[in-house]
């Protein structure tokens, strides 16, 4: 409370009763929150200089103290006001730039000695009690030096958060290589795989279902190609690349038509005429 201190000597001769030395006491908790003295009264005044000192003046009126702030940083005007009611002290603090006003009562014999008004050791008291009802019903809350300024992140952070896929939602992950393992088929051997397929058709237990495809079966198959076409029974383009394509009859070299060598004998059709 050095502070305080070094403000209660410079006011001494001005401070002449309890009330005097409360608010040279809610003064000093102001300027620590950040703001300094512009002067007395609601309206201000033409040469007026922020200071941490009270303007001359400010103990004329005993029923009524007006005292004036303004932020370090230039952002925020307060108005205090104290209204004398017995012994006890009414604060009346407004933020001219959100016009909050907040309101406290103090009981003056409470934290002022009268009888050492002139004596800055013994003149305050139950200061810790004091300071907390100020902060938590009065004062704006404490301005910090550099609030408001955003935090300037190392070179090396930005770099290493612009390569983690996960500090940007609307980022698309690059795509891997494809997957070259083998499908999981199921021991065909297993005593209880017969039958699997019945139960799944489509395949979505790991089997291969009991829907043909013997272009994805999984097993060796010829260079056979329905998108290029089948002659004689599909024109090229017909079935699309990729498409799932179930021949309607012998493909590859094999192609439809009556086999020779299973043909049956002239005649054969007479026998049971």
């Amino acid at each position: 409370m050095a502070g305080l201190e070094l403000l209660f000597n410079c006011v001494a001769n001005s401070i002449t009763c309890s009330q005097d030395a409360l608010i040279c006491f809610v003064h000093w908790e102001i300027v620590k929150s950040g703001y300094k003295c512009l002067g007395i009264g609601d309206e201000p005044k033409d040469g007026e200089k922020s200071s941490e000192l009270l303007p001359p003046g400010w103990s004329e009126s005993k029923e009524l103290y007006a005292l004036r702030y303004r932020s370090n940083d230039d952002k925020s005007n307060l108005l205090l006001k104290a209204f004398t009611v017995d012994s006890t002290l009414i604060f009346n603090l407004m933020d001219s730039t959100t016009e909050k006003v907040t309101d406290l009562t103090v009981n003056v014999s409470e934290y002022v000695d009268e009888a050492n008004l002139q004596t800055f050791e013994s003149v305050f008291k139950n200061t810790d009690e004091l300071i907390t009802k100020l902060k938590s019903s009065l004062l704006p809350p404490k301005k910090e030096e550099g609030q408001g300024k955003t935090e300037k992140k190392p070179k090396s952070q930005r770099v290493s958060n612009l390569r983690d896929p996960h500090s940007d939602p609307l980022l698309i992950p690059s795509r891997g290589p494809p997957s070259r393992q083998p499908p999981n088929w199921p021991d065909p051997l297993a005593p209880f795989a017969a039958g699997g397929a019945d139960l799944d058709p489509f395949g979505g237990r790991g089997s291969g279902g009991m829907i043909v495809d013997p272009l994805r079966a999984g097993f060796p198959r010829s260079g056979f190609d329905p998108s290029s076409g089948i002659p004689g029974v599909l024109p090229p383009g017909a079935v699309p690349p990729g498409a799932r394509f179930d021949p309607f009859g012998p493909v590859g070299r094999h192609r439809p038509g009556p086999d020779p060598d299973h043909m049956p004998p002239p005649g054969y059709d007479d026998m049971f005429m």
